[in-house]
């Protein structure tokens, strides 16, 4: 409504009759009457006739007598109407008019206690309340924290918590905790307010050491109460005691010497008891009393459904650690957990928050050099490091989630000064140790074992030409799946997630020269420790390339690339080493991997001279093979990491690494072959190579050189004949001309070593013979009919020549060596034979021998099907 009286004598005329008539005739109507008329006059002119206009209404509520409701509730509109629009610039009216409003809602038996009177009351009391406090004009409010307003405080504070804790109307609860805020000068509305000084806030402080336990217990109470009040009440309660607690035990405040008002006051006087006096001796017992409350409203907050009331912990915790640090010190541990506690939160608000004051805090204390918190944080890190295995073997795994959420949030909040509590070789030893049981790995998967690779001779050879032809060399991206990991304590991949986070952040802060030679020590030092060591160095090593790590701050100085290299070149080094690397992952690995020259031939076998083999195998375990398998390709996946790490400096270490992933490629046993082969295609990444063919080629000079001097001593190398099938399948025709001497080294080897790698040899070759079937396919199709006919005729004839040759080999071997005795081919088997053809025929060669007992005539078809082929 637009205002009509502008100046006070017009407003004065207006006002008069109905001011005097509500002296007179207290009632609803005429009050009424009057808001009607106020809302007619000008701000300047009702302010310069405030004192007069709420003259009438303060007379009619010092009445005494039963008023009604109705009429109590109209009059305090009335008057919140007034001191909404105007400035309370008298002390004593100020205090009058805070006191009247509180008789409004006292019990007429019991002064001390809130009447039972309606919600609209109440809530226009209240609103009262929150307008008078926001009029006092200037420093003028200051006036309700002296010592004599203690009482009418203490009485008014009283009926906002029984309002707040007690009320069902979800809205009078709030309007009730908003006012607490106000009267601790700690409002969140968007108004305009006095700003006061630190001597005003200590006055305040002061005044509500008093109210401390009653308001703290209330708000704990509502805080943990039913979550069916409602996010906001509960928020609101938690902002009302973390105000509160941080006005009185403000550290600014408790650490400067307080006079002692009491001594104000006659001894003994009532007035004299509600003093509190903020020293030393009151602060600490205190501070105890409130890491009691502090720990419960954490708890029931912390698991609160809502995210804005875990939003509002967040705050709680930031606005004590920034101004309670030296108060609430017993308490700063606590608060860091919940913090750290919240950085996993679900929602992206809560998890934002957080982070920003994580790192808020982190460099507070870092610019403060506070020595208390980081002493803080090496006590819970220690605590929790000895705590974590056992935690790890009970808790469930949102339980674990949460624990590995606090490690990982503690060395977050240590940052570079990690190196304080890794430079302890107590803390060190315990983080270790709780990292080497809980990454232990469930070995007893019998699937690892049994899943093998597709064997060559166990395939035709359409088979093998549609899985080259499938493979896209060219793609990289193009490589197998990371197989899961499963780990005996835990399930959750987010689990693992958390723990590879706190490998890299312990990489990327720590001194990586340190840590790094601790966990190759535990590498070292035991196979129970050696998966996961090598777990944990290959993420650190990715920390501290800054890949994948999620840091609260910069590092002060960044690890160099000469650094890195130099640590990653000794880690290769151990990892490809034939102890760490030749391991037995099955029964026939086993025996490849002690090979010599003095194994039993199968002669001897047939004897029953291999009882020390034998007892080997029984001896071997499946479990010792998968963890045998798992080391491997945690070892593998390492290789790839470091590439990553170094990107194309990593070329100058592919002569010691490239030879022993592509060995790996060829493994039998699936699940090595997979992750060599992803290995090898992070080499290619990293490295900037565009295709593994670019990648065998451009690096086959000294695979090569190293295949040649390895084929020379097969016993010590047995695995070499793999590099060269998997060279094969992964290059084109342009690595021939290298391959003569290799060819020439295979057949030698098939001369001297016929007893024991004829398979593995032959194997080599059936890839020789696909690989130039795909690099020179025909030229011309010959028609199906034909050529199946022609597949038939040559089968049978190929066969009975094979037989009639090799019972001739057998006659011309036995009457060399002098045994002329006759022999039974059928029951004794086929030894080994070297055959060979006439380069007329179609077939153009086939070199070295066979062993009847491994290698079936169906094998040697293939190999006659792959030449004809050519």
């Amino acid at each position: 409504m637009m205002a009509i009286f502008h100046t006070p004598k017009e407003a004065f005329s207006a006002l008069r009759p109905i001011c005097v008539k509500i002296t007179k005739e207290q009632t609803v109507s005429n009050v009424q009457c009057l808001q009607s008329q106020l809302q007619k006059v000008g701000d300047a002119a009702l302010q310069e006739l405030q004192e007069y206009v709420l003259f009438p209404l303060r007379f009619s509520l010092r009445t005494p007598g039963l008023k009604q409701e109705r009429f109590v509730q109209s009059v305090v509109e009335c008057i919140h109407f007034i001191i909404s629009r105007t400035c309370v610039q008298n002390q004593q009216q100020l205090c009058d008019i805070f006191s009247e409003l509180s008789l409004c809602l006292s019990s007429p038996g019991n002064h001390g206690k809130l009447a039972i009177t309606s919600e609209e009351l109440k809530m226009a009391v209240v609103q009262g309340f929150i307008a008078l406090l926001h009029s006092a004009y200037g420093d003028i409010l200051l006036c309700l924290y002296q010592p004599h307003m203690l009482p009418t405080q203490g009485f008014i504070i009283s009926l906002l918590l029984d309002i707040a804790e007690h009320e069902k109307s979800r809205q009078l609860q709030i309007l009730a905790l908003k006012c607490l805020l106000v009267l601790i000068l700690q409002c969140d509305c968007p108004d305009m307010h006095c700003s006061f000084d630190n001597s005003d806030h200590m006055q305040v402080g002061d005044a509500f050491a008093s109210f401390l336990p009653g308001i703290t217990l209330a708000m704990s109470r509502i805080i943990s109460g039913d979550v069916k009040q409602g996010h906001l009440v509960t928020s609101y309660a938690i902002k009302v005691w973390y105000k509160l607690v941080g006005l009185v035990m403000a550290s600014d405040q408790v650490s400067k010497k307080h006079h002692d008002k009491k001594t104000l006051f006659a001894e003994g006087s009532k007035l004299a008891e509600l003093v509190i006096c903020r020293k030393p001796e009151w602060v600490k017992n205190t501070a105890n009393k409130l890491d009691i409350l502090l720990r419960k409203l954490c708890s029931c907050a912390a698991g609160n459904p809502h995210w804005k009331v875990r939003l509002e912990l967040i705050e709680l915790v930031y606005h004590l650690l920034s101004y309670c640090n030296k108060s609430l010190k017993q308490s700063i541990g606590y608060l860091l957990e919940v913090l750290v506690g919240l950085l996993g939160d679900e929602r992206p608000e809560v998890h934002t928050r957080c982070s920003q004051v994580l790192r808020n805090v982190t460099e507070l204390c870092m610019i403060c050099e506070n020595k208390d918190f980081t002493d803080v944080l090496s006590e819970n890190l220690h605590a929790l490091t000895t705590a974590l295995p056992r935690l790890m073997r009970t808790l469930d795994d949102q339980s674990k989630l949460k624990s590995l959420g606090l490690l990982l949030g503690y060395l977050k909040l240590l940052g570079p000064k990690v190196n304080v509590v890794l430079n302890s070789t107590v803390h060190l030893g315990r983080l270790s140790k709780a990292l080497m049981q809980v990454l232990e790995l469930d070995v007893t998967d019998v699937r690892i074992v049994e899943e093998r690779c597709l064997n060559a001779e166990a395939d035709d050879l359409q088979h093998q030409m549609r899985f080259l032809s499938g493979w896209d060399h060219s793609r990289t991206g193009d490589k197998p799946s990371m197989q899961k990991k499963y780990f005996k304590h835990f399930t959750e991949e987010s689990v693992f997630a958390l723990l590879q986070q706190t490998c890299r952040v312990l990489g990327y802060y720590g001194n990586l020269y340190l840590v790094v030679d601790h966990f190759m020590d535990l590498y070292q030092e035991s196979v129970v420790y050696r998966k996961q060591a090598a777990l944990v160095i290959n993420e650190m090593l990715l920390g501290a390339a800054g890949l994948d790590v999620d840091v609260l701050h910069k590092r002060e100085t960044p690890v160099s690339a000469a650094d890195l290299k130099a640590i990653v070149t000794s880690i290769i080094e151990e990892y490809t080493s034939r102890a760490n690397w030749h391991l037995v992952t099955s029964i026939e690995s086993e025996h490849e991997t002690g090979l010599n020259t003095n194994q039993p031939t199968f002669q001897g076998f047939t004897k029953g001279s291999c009882n020390d083999c034998l007892h080997t195998s029984e001896s071997l375990t499946v479990h010792t093979m998968n963890s045998n398998i798992w080391q491997i390709c945690i070892q593998l996946e390492g290789i790839g990491y470091f590439a990553h790490v170094l990107n194309k400096e990593f070329r100058q270490l592919l002569m010691t690494s490239l030879y022993p992933v592509i060995e790996k490629v060829g493994a039998e046993t699936l699940l090595i072959s997979q992750t060599a082969t992803r290995t090898l295609v992070d080499l290619c990444e990293a490295c900037g190579y565009d295709s593994l063919q670019e990648l065998i080629n451009l690096n086959s000079d000294y695979l090569v050189n190293t295949i040649s001097l390895n084929l020379r001593r097969l016993t010590q190398n047995p695995h070499t004949p793999r590099v060269i099938s998997v060279m094969f399948s992964y290059s084109d025709a342009s690595l021939l001309p290298l391959l003569d001497d290799v060819i020439q080294d295979v057949l030698l080897s098939l001369d001297h070593y016929h007893n024991e790698k004829a398979q593995l040899i032959f194997n080599v070759l059936h890839s020789l013979m696909t690989a130039l079937a795909h690099w020179f396919p025909p030229k011309h199709r010959v028609q199906k009919e034909d050529k199946a006919h022609n597949k038939a005729c040559r089968s049978a004839t190929t066969a009975e020549e094979i037989h009639c040759f090799l019972k001739e080999y057998q006659r011309q071997k036995n009457l060399a060596e002098g045994h002329v005795e006759d022999i039974d081919l059928d029951k004794t088997g086929i030894s080994w034979a070297r055959i060979a053809f006439s380069h007329n025929q179609d077939i153009s060669f086939i070199s070295n021998a066979i062993d009847a007992s491994i290698l079936n005539m169906c094998t040697v078809n293939n190999y006659l099907l792959a030449l004809r082929r050519l």
